[in-house]
């Protein structure tokens, strides 16, 4: 009801923006074709072992009739937001579903949220996920070489930790990567949070220059060669997660090679990116078919 009410209240702001964006890295081709399928959604699907810290759950939208040629349907972990402290699956429920309506099969997850849990418990938690995801690939007729992950604000920051973190890191594992990024509204270097409540109730402690933690956290950090493409969207008015983590997040793929993409929402905060993030969630699908449905 609230969210409704402001997306109400916050229309006008809407109108008057929607036509002020820019899409830094457009590429010159045509937008891959789009499809449009029905899907059904399998609620409440347990993907922790039995001995897990806490039994988390995802809700599987699995497109409806046959995949492909390929004979597998590719597949995109959703991840909510809500500073790691908050929030849940029915946040990004619409994100999921137009990911359905495009092919692929959307796994809409949990995660253990702090302070109770600190990281890197959240990313271990949508790692378990990906892991689950490819054990059940026959179940899902999914293709566990094209798996990706979409997340909001700390969702894109767990999305891009999937992506990011490689061999020889602490937190890898092996079968948890993913090969495709879209991230909104994202915290991409938590070494530039200094001060606040937020990043030190996740980390379970406060800056310094030392911190294992907060370089461990952040994305930005993980940045190499033959990362997996990523598409960003941002709200160039975002004072909860300054602009400023999308553009040096982009300098940093571009110095390493990376294919990236930034979809800039002028004139929106991170709230109203959020409510208001048709334009860019269309963008970030046609992102998702050209580097992996049509890979």
């Amino acid at each position: 009801m609230i969210l409704r009410m402001l997306s109400t209240t916050l229309l006008p702001v809407a109108v008057l923006t929607s036509g002020c964006a820019r899409h830094i890295g457009k590429p010159d081709v045509p937008a891959p074709a789009r499809v449009e399928r029905s899907y059904t959604i399998q609620r409440d699907q347990l993907f922790t072992p039995p001995n897990w810290p806490k039994s988390l759950l995802a809700d599987v939208y699995v497109p409806n009739g046959e995949p492909p040629a390929g004979g597998r349907w590719p597949a995109v972990l959703v991840i909510h937001g809500g500073a790691w402290s908050s929030g849940d699956r029915k946040q990004v429920e619409g994100i999921a579903a137009r990911v359905a309506k495009r092919g692929y099969v959307a796994v809409n997850v949990t995660y253990r949220l702090a302070p109770d849990s600190i990281f890197p418990a959240q990313i271990v938690d949508v790692q378990q996920a990906v892991r689950w995801l490819r054990g059940n690939a026959e179940r899902y007729k999914v293709d566990p070489a094209r798996i990706g992950a979409w997340g909001y604000s700390a969702g894109a920051h767990l999305a891009a930790l999937l992506g990011g973190i490689g061999p020889g890191d602490r937190l890898y594992r092996e079968d948890a990567r993913v090969s495709v990024v879209i991230a909104g509204g994202i915290p991409s270097d938590l070494r530039k949070f200094h001060g606040g409540t937020i990043v030190p109730k996740f980390l379970g402690e406060t800056w310094t220059e030392q911190s294992v933690a907060f370089r461990e956290s952040s994305p930005a950090a993980y940045v190499s060669a033959g990362d997996p493409p990523v598409f960003l969207y941002h709200g160039s008015w975002d004072t909860l997660v300054p602009f400023d983590q999308a553009t040096d997040y982009k300098a940093a793929l571009d110095a390493a090679g990376v294919p990236n993409e930034l979809y800039v929402l002028r004139g929106l905060g991170h709230i109203l990116t959020f409510l208001m993030d048709g334009a860019a969630v269309q963008r970030g699908a046609d992102f998702l078919d050209r580097h992996l449905r049509d890979r």
